[in-house]
């Protein structure tokens, strides 16, 4: 009960800040309602940190001495939250980031660039339906002699390190190109002012995958580059907060899919992984909006 009350009070807290704020910028008026409106030939960039989720996906692996499928494996995401560790430059990169750079064509359109550096980890020591051949032989990992040869047919098997470790955490790289319409509530809201902004921007985009995939099968040399794997799509829905025309910060729900038919998974390159999965993501982001004359 305690820890409802704690949530309900620090959501109206947040609230009541949030009109708090508004009051206040709407206290400098505005005359011309299209000085709030007027985005065409702006450009804006924004950096940013995510959150995600992943649906279950089957995971086929295909190589010189094997070739199966794990069915309905499990993954999650591994955020570092404002993870800047020292404040050091070359950290800014440890944590799920997002960056974007745009261009406004019309008042309520824009085109944006960007990549969605998310991490995708499967679970560990999660038991999954096994399908296909084994024909490694015995191997060695930290010491102990492993063997999983076999043919299996909707088999259960246990995803521990001897086995697999499967893990786009070095970015699961989303590069995109996408087009949005950007609405404004100030009059709806009766925000009268140019200097605070309340904005819904929605939108698709499609891109391609880059993945710095770090795997270790079956007794195989741990591998990791980048690669491009594959391809994607997203519609995301974010609320926009404009301050003083130029700063602003956003929230942003995505939704969308990914298909990676052409995984790197050890050092021989015709040995792969395909998979397949939705997710979402939620972007909290901060950025500049300017005019290039």
């Amino acid at each position: 009960m305690q820890n409802n009350f704690n949530f309900m009070k620090t959501r109206y807290s947040s609230l009541l800040l949030f009109f708090i704020v508004i009051q206040i910028f709407s206290q400098n008026k505005v005359s011309n309602e299209e000085s709030i409106n007027s985005r065409k030939g702006k450009f804006f960039a924004s950096w940013g940190w995510n959150r995600d989720s992943y649906s279950k996906s089957d995971i086929t692996f295909k190589g010189n001495d094997f070739d199966f499928t794990l069915h309905n494996v499990k993954a999650d995401d591994k955020p570092n939250p404002f993870g800047i560790k020292f404040f050091s430059p070359g950290d800014v990169t440890l944590p799920q980031t997002n960056y974007r750079l745009g261009y406004f064509f019309k008042d309520n359109y824009n085109v944006v660039i960007g990549a969605d550096h998310m991490k995708y980890v499967m679970r560990q020591n999660q038991s999954v339906k096994i399908n296909g051949n084994i024909n490694t032989g015995n191997y060695t990992y930290n010491g102990t002699n492993y063997n999983y040869d076999g043919t299996y047919h909707d088999s259960q098997i246990v995803l521990t390190d001897d086995f697999l470790k499967f893990e786009h955490t070095d970015g699961l790289n989303y590069i995109y190109a996408g087009v949005n319409r950007f609405d404004n509530f100030n009059k709806l809201l009766h925000i009268n002012t140019n200097k605070f902004e309340v904005n819904l921007e929605e939108g698709v985009d499609v891109g391609v995958l880059y993945p710095k995939t770090n795997t270790t099968i079956l007794g195989n040399t741990r591998y990791d580059e980048f690669h491009i794997a594959g391809y994607g799509f997203g519609l995301n829905t974010g609320l926009n907060l404009v301050f003083y025309k130029h700063f602003f910060l956003q929230t942003t729900f995505k939704l969308g899919y990914i298909n990676m038919p052409d995984i790197r998974i050890t050092k021989d390159t015709s040995e792969k992984a395909k998979q397949h999965f939705w997710f979402h993501e939620t972007i909290y982001s901060f950025g500049y909006r300017f005019n290039l004359k």
